[in-house]
């Protein structure tokens, strides 16, 4: 793994300075793809955006659930942001549109006893993260890619976008976020990937 890791990161930089890109900005043991690569954990779900909506719950003042009419009544927030996946591959200055998570979070008011956030997927995917994890400018319910819609394979019709974390964290076909008051792992975390996710220190998995 470490002969890999070494391998790939040269690979890395080497790309980047062929680009004229700093080779800074690629974490340890990570490739750069021009292209999107599609990871998904089962087929993608059906949505009907009459019906849909968004439901924030656990340690809040207000339960939410949101329409996407009301979803879209937020600001809207344009993001730029390097993005990496566990599977070693990274794509830079990828372009979001959304809405901030902390938007959201405020109109639902965190209680002081919330210190984490279990995000739920249509399917029954989920990820954990830390709640100051997800209160950055950087950090969206995403509706829009390059200046388009999701597409299905990548989310639609919103996705978490949690770019300071490997990609696995950044939970497609979002439906849910629970605030806890302690943490759990979810669905990648209990099946051996690292808990924080954090790809500069390349925390990949958690044995």
């Amino acid at each position: 793994m470490a002969v890999t890791s070494r391998i790939l990161a040269a690979r890395g930089r080497r790309q980047a300075r062929e680009l004229g890109i700093d080779p800074a900005r690629i974490p340890p043991g990570q490739y750069l793809t021009k292209g999107f690569p599609v990871l998904t954990v089962g087929p993608n779900p059906p949505y009907d955006l009459s019906r849909w909506d968004l439901r924030v719950f656990g340690e809040v003042e207000r339960e939410l659930r949101l329409s996407w009419e009301e979803l879209m009544a937020f600001p809207q927030r344009d993001v730029v942001a390097d993005i990496h996946c566990v599977t070693r591959w990274s794509k830079l200055d990828t372009a979001w549109r959304g809405v901030l998570v902390r938007d959201v979070l405020q109109a639902a008011g965190v209680k002081p006893s919330g210190k984490y956030v279990m995000a739920y997927s249509d399917g029954g995917y989920t990820t954990n993260l830390p709640l100051e994890a997800v209160l950055g400018d950087d950090v969206l319910l995403a509706h829009s890619y390059d200046g388009k819609p999701l597409e299905p394979d990548h989310g639609a019709p919103l996705r978490l976008l949690v770019p300071k974390r490997y990609f696995w964290k950044s939970a497609k076909f979002l439906r849910k976020l629970e605030v806890m008051g302690e943490d759990r792992m979810g669905f990648w975390e209990l099946n051996g990937y690292h808990n924080d996710a954090d790809p500069w220190r390349e925390e990949r998995h958690w044995f």
